[in-house]
């Protein structure tokens, strides 16, 4: 018997009030309204909302263990953390470390992504600027290398999906050509550079472009020095790049975040999470790759000797988290924080199986309460976590 799930079902024109959605093996086979479906195969009427399941195109682990760091055991944990919390797709992102350390974690990811547990690997690093490092260990941050990422690239087999570099990083003409020959998103981020170096640098390349958690890792926005955030707004509402955004309330405030969908619009943002080990743990200590984390209140900062706040460690939510909060905080509506929390992401990685609920994808999706707490995460369409209202 096919199962029917009926609600609200958010799709990418907009939301059915009184949806529904037929499954079979796994795939979205009919979407629409309850009123073209027979009477006698539906399901009582219901105030579930139904959205598609998560992609997360920038995570450095959660449930305490890291993909900077962690075994290939831990890496798993940290991958079922986020499926629980609605990621039904996700990135495994590093960060700055040695040659060495990059290919080891290459080596130990692959598994991992030959499996499915992940989709690729996002390595943010180690082409980044130093003056605005963030949470990376500035010793590992080197000059744009193409020998060096040709290695990384051949080490990883076709299973690094992003990179993040600085704009103004050595030779980013080549290292742009590098990675979308490889089918690799170009995300730039951790960068100092001033608005015309960063616009060119969005517009080298021939694949995929993106920006990475734009207003975090760049030099804060002004009116006569417009700067990364300017030239990243820009090009994200022209349509020619996707900016990430971390709107968990700590990176970014709400009114920020609906702001850049006013400007740039769901098509060219994509909801992250740029989590680490401590997301959905207690406060702590932590480590993001070598940096010790302290967190506290939930937020991570880099632990320092003297116990000052340090400079934001990456994220302890999940995308899911930042999905619900655009739409209870920022005012986006229902369908476009969707778009951005799923759609945006899948297409940004090519992913055209999923992403959205329509016929013949996969049955990604979440279940949620009226409310919008989630109640239930199908990947597949199996079930693969229920949970109860937050």
């Amino acid at each position: 018997m096919t199962p029917l799930l009926r609600g609200t079902v958010v799709t990418p024109s907009g939301a059915i009030d009184d949806g529904v959605l037929a499954l079979v093996d796994g795939v979205i086979a009919e979407v629409g309204p309850a009123s073209a479906f027979p009477a006698a195969t539906l399901p009582a009427p219901s105030d579930r909302v139904y959205v598609p399941g998560m992609i997360d195109v920038h995570c450095h682990g959660g449930g305490g263990f890291g993909f900077p760091d962690s075994d290939a055991d831990g890496a798993r944990a940290a991958a079922a953390h986020h499926l629980g919390r609605g990621t039904t797709t996700m990135l495994a992102s590093l960060v700055s470390a040695a040659p060495e350390k990059l290919l080891e974690r290459i080596a130990t990811l692959a598994p991992l992504v030959d499996d499915g547990t992940v989709a690729g690997l996002h390595l943010e690093g180690p082409f980044l600027a130093r003056e605005v490092c963030g949470a990376q260990d500035p010793r590992y941050i080197v000059d744009g290398d193409p020998a060096l990422l040709a290695t990384l690239l051949d080490a990883a087999g076709g299973r690094i999906r992003s990179m993040t570099v600085a704009a103004e990083t050595a030779h980013f003409d080549v290292l742009a050509q590098q990675l979308s020959a490889a089918g690799a998103v170009v995300s730039v981020g951790h960068t100092a550079g001033d608005y015309d170096t960063v616009a060119a640098a969005l517009g080298t390349p021939t694949g995929p472009v993106s920006i990475t958690h734009l207003f975090n890792g760049m030099h804060p926005m002004h009116h006569r020095h417009p700067g990364a955030v300017g030239a990243a707004l820009e090009v994200a509402a022209e349509g020619r790049a996707v900016a990430e955004i971390i709107g968990d309330g700590v990176h970014l405030a709400a009114g920020t975040v609906a702001m850049v969908f006013a400007t740039v619009g769901p098509d060219h943002v994509t909801l992250v999470s740029d989590a680490m080990q401590a997301a959905g743990m207690p406060d702590g200590q932590y480590s993001l790759g070598p940096l010790q984390v302290t967190v506290g209140d939930g937020t991570a900062r880099l632990t320092t000797p003297d116990g000052t706040p340090g400079a934001i460690a990456g994220g302890t939510s999940s995308v899911f988290d930042v999905f619900s909060r655009a739409v209870r905080y920022s005012g986006v509506p229902l369908a476009d924080a969707a778009r951005a929390g799923a759609t945006t992401p899948a297409r940004l990685l090519g992913l055209t199986d999923r992403g959205e609920l329509s016929a013949g994808l996969r049955a990604d999706l979440l279940e949620l309460s009226a409310d919008l707490d989630l109640l239930r995460v199908l990947r597949g369409g199996v079930e693969v976590s229920r949970l109860s209202p937050a």
